[in-house]
């Protein structure tokens, strides 16, 4: 039988691997709840637990079991992947709200897009956007 305890320390996880890890998803699980138009009360209400637990997964103090995070994937329209920081969905670990936005927009009809793409273009044209 073998234990945690029983791994060589090549083995072992880094701790500090984890925690960057654990932050990175709860960066992400808040990241997509925003961006799906919803508070962590009504993600709680959907997911039958307690506001609380919702807001303890994304401020990385409480471990989401992968049941959990497979129902949070579903109901923010985003991979189990992309919220646990893995797979090759992954295109910019540094900024998840540019990758959880081109999601969205991948699932406007082509005329919608052109409009956001012209919004786009006139913000960055204007005196003081570029911040």
């Amino acid at each position: 039988m073998s234990t945690a305890n029983s791994k060589s320390p090549k083995e072992r996880v880094d701790p500090h691997t984890m925690d960057e890890r654990r932050a990175d998803v709860a960066r992400r699980l808040r990241t997509a709840r925003e961006m799906a138009g919803l508070s962590q009360g009504q993600v709680a209400r959907i997911l039958q637990i307690h506001r609380p637990s919702v807001s303890e997964a994304e401020a990385g103090r409480r471990r989401v079991p992968a049941e959990e995070l497979s129902e949070l994937a579903k109901i923010y329209g985003v991979s189990v992947n992309w919220l646990s920081g893995f797979g090759a969905d992954k295109l910019d670990p540094g900024n998840p709200r540019v990758e959880l936005a081109a999601r969205e927009l991948g699932k406007l009809k082509p005329e919608d897009l052109n409009r956001v793409l012209q919004l786009l273009a006139a913000l960055r044209s204007e005196p003081g956007t570029n911040e």
